[in-house]
């Protein structure tokens, strides 16, 4: 049995995020490198380990997408910098 969209009902919203986990994808920046994976902090200064076996290596400074502890996605150099120093 498949369940089309209109079957989820109204509390069934995916978006947006991960359709499949409902996570969200998050701009990080690699402050280190720890063995094959990295870590890296976000725009409110938050730490987490994050495995880059899907982007190759990275080196302190680049700039990475992140969604559930793994980096999906290289980002242009200064891409995870908060919002309002883009801005500025």
């Amino acid at each position: 049995m498949t369940l089309s969209s209109r079957d989820a009902g109204p509390g069934c919203v995916a978006e947006p995020g991960c359709i499949t986990c409902g996570d969200v994808a998050v701009a990080m920046t690699v402050s280190a490198v720890v063995g094959v994976d990295a870590l890296c902090r976000d725009d409110q200064g938050r730490e987490e380990q994050v495995a880059t076996e899907l982007v190759g290596p990275v080196t302190p400074g680049d700039s990475v997408l992140v969604h559930a502890g793994v980096a999906i996605e290289r980002l242009a150099t200064g891409a995870a910098e908060p919002a309002a120093a883009r801005r500025g």
